[in-house]
């Protein structure tokens, strides 16, 4: 706080003139009473409340007095100082993942919207460049200066419930850098500050992150799979916060109807895991947790089942801990010749023939390859986020060898550098390795691995599987016009050339053709599930010879009310006085 005309304060003197006045005025006047009956009442009434007595007494001198100081101080122009937005541009980072509708009263997100617009006030003319988070970041304004067209632009912005990918954003922020100086905004729930390039001195970083006290507890995992017959799922949950939490795990079929409910206590930061035998059949299935927390939408989670039997065919000539493996994870499991393996185009394969890839229809599962020599591999295994290692984890998976991977095919784990596992676009599942070359089936990873790849494959037959938010995939479909609807009938997108996109929204869509329809399930990704303790902090600095430029906020429209009400309240006190007295 200061004072712009600190030269005003010799003005004190006035109010200390009004009580020199007060001090030397006539303090009594002689007058003749007729009787002294009630003197010892009155003075005892105020005994009993001297201090009341002296400010009825006094009330216009402490009114006067506060006035002409107030008065005083408006001369002088107090302010406060508030730094305010410095360098030739600004730019807005903001995070428009799921995890930012996290929030007590308001949303991260919502918060963060009117902390955009508050700074509005400080541009003073800067352009200003907004970018918004995801796999693909968008600047949804670029170098803009006209105020109402960054209002109404930060207005607009929605969560997409994507994963953020940071770094894909601050890479794009970068490209308008240049060599201008720029104070970069960066609105996200938390950021490691080891993630910002401090590579330019004419950058000033300032990340404004979640508040710290936000709890979760989240369905992080839900599968459920069939025989045609009964249900079984399996559903993980995960405490977020530092005390042991209950709540009620339910599981709901597809009209809404619950199926099972059970009470479930979850320690503190730890995950774990429930299984429900004999449920009913249902065509899907959605897990609710009760949780009093602050995030909702990881609290609920569909899957999609086949309520019919899938066939499924291994190749002879495979190992046999692949054969007893999917006998073990599923009861329509056949033994066929590896001659006969083709003849099968209504039933999941599992082969090592490469050749098949292209000969069947519905996906296969290829373990190996008798179409190419294999190499050495050295490295550790890794995975990606795909939904096919929601249970099993292969870092600890030792492979001595692999085979070359597919050059059109995603890969979703690796050993070093080379494939391990892959995904084909029609959603062919290919192990790049020879089972005897692994210590896999050693590990509890191997039969969750061949249970999550029966579930997905059978899935696949009567729905296009799980996506995630704004996902874009070439997905297998017959000729015709496909269009993507909600569950409300309400139309949603197109299918262009074979290639998806997925809705934003957590759900079951339709992709539907004039004589055919297929379900498909928007999921959140893991990295959505979880909240972490939100971060704030300011990096870098480019402030104009060496001082921050700061704004100025003036107390004096506030004091000039003050002291126009001590005014009308000292009228109002004289008026009950007598104006003659």
């Amino acid at each position: 706080m200061g004072f712009s005309q600190i030269i005003f304060s010799w003005t004190a003197i006035i109010p200390v003139i009004v009580l020199l006045y007060y001090f030397f005025r006539k303090k009594y006047t002689d007058q003749t009473v007729s009787s002294t009956l009630f003197w010892s009442e009155i003075m005892q009434e105020t005994r009993v409340s001297p201090y009341l007595k002296h400010l009825q007494k006094n009330a216009l001198l402490y009114l006067q007095l506060l006035a002409l100081l107030l008065l005083v101080l408006a001369l002088m122009n107090p302010y406060i100082k508030k730094s305010t937005i410095v360098g030739a541009q600004t730019i807005f980072i903001v995070d428009t993942s799921a995890t930012m509708l996290a929030g007590k009263e308001q949303s991260t997100f919502d918060a963060h919207k009117q902390e955009m617009l508050n700074l509005m006030n400080e541009l003073n003319g800067r352009p200003v460049t907004l970018i918004t988070t995801g796999a693909a970041p968008k600047a949804v304004l670029q170098q803009e200066t006209n105020t109402s067209e960054i209002k109404k632009a930060i207005q607009d912005l929605q969560v997409t419930y994507e994963t953020a990918e940071m770094n894909k954003a601050l890479d794009v922020a970068q490209a308008f850098v240049g060599d201008t100086p720029t104070s970069i905004y960066v609105f996200t729930d938390t950021l490691d500050k080891k993630q910002l390039p401090m590579d330019k001195d004419s950058v000033k970083w300032l990340v404004r992150g979640a508040t710290k006290d936000l709890t979760n507890i989240a369905i992080t995992r839900f599968a459920a799979t069939t025989d045609g017959q009964a249900t079984l799922a399996l559903v993980q949950l995960h405490n977020d916060t530092n005390t042991e939490q209950k709540v009620t795990l339910a599981l709901n079929n597809a009209e809404g109807e619950e199926l099972v409910a059970e009470s479930v206590v979850v320690p503190p930061n730890e995950a774990i895991t429930k299984t429900f035998k004999d449920l009913p059949l249902a065509k899907s299935m959605t897990a609710i947790i009760d949780a009093k927390d602050d995030y909702d939408i990881d609290n609920q989670q569909t899957v999609l089942l086949q309520t019919t039997t899938s066939k499924i065919i291994v190749d002879q000539g495979l190992h046999q801990l692949i054969q007893k493996g999917f006998q073990t994870v599923s009861s329509g499991v056949k033994i066929v010749p590896s001659l006969q393996v083709a003849d099968n185009q209504d039933a999941t394969i599992i082969t090592n023939q490469s050749a098949l890839l292209e000969k069947m229809d519905n996906p296969l599962v290829l373990f190996g390859r008798d179409d190419a020599e294999k190499v050495d591999a050295n490295g550790t295994v890794s995975t990606s986020s795909d939904a096919l290692f929601a249970f099993s984890e292969l870092k600890d998976v030792y492979v001595s060898a692999v085979y070359p991977g597919f050059a059109d095919y995603e890969t979703i784990a690796s050993v070093g550098e080379e494939p391990f596992i892959q995904r084909s676009p029609k959603g062919d599942i290919v192990v790049l390795a020879d089972i005897a070359d692994t210590d896999w089936p050693l590990h509890p990873s191997f039969p969750l691995f061949l249970w999550s790849t029966e579930q997905q494959l059978t899935e696949s037959v009567g729905s296009l599987g799980i996506f995630s938010p704004n996902e874009q995939r070439a997905v297998a479909l017959a000729q015709g016009d496909w269009n993507v609807y909600s569950q409300e009938d309400e139309f949603l997108s197109s299918v262009t050339k074979g290639m998806l996109t997925a809705p934003k929204q957590p759900g079951i869509y339709m992709v539907r053709s004039n004589n055919e329809e297929k379900q498909l399930i928007v999921q959140l990704q893991a990295q959505e599930r979880v909240i972490e303790q939100g971060t704030s902090f300011t990096l870098g600095d480019i402030s104009d010879n060496g001082k921050e430029e700061v704004s100025m906020t003036s107390f004096v429209p506030w004091l000039i009310v003050i002291i126009l009400l001590l005014l009308v309240s000292e009228w109002e006190v004289q008026r009950r006085r007598g104006f003659t007295n």
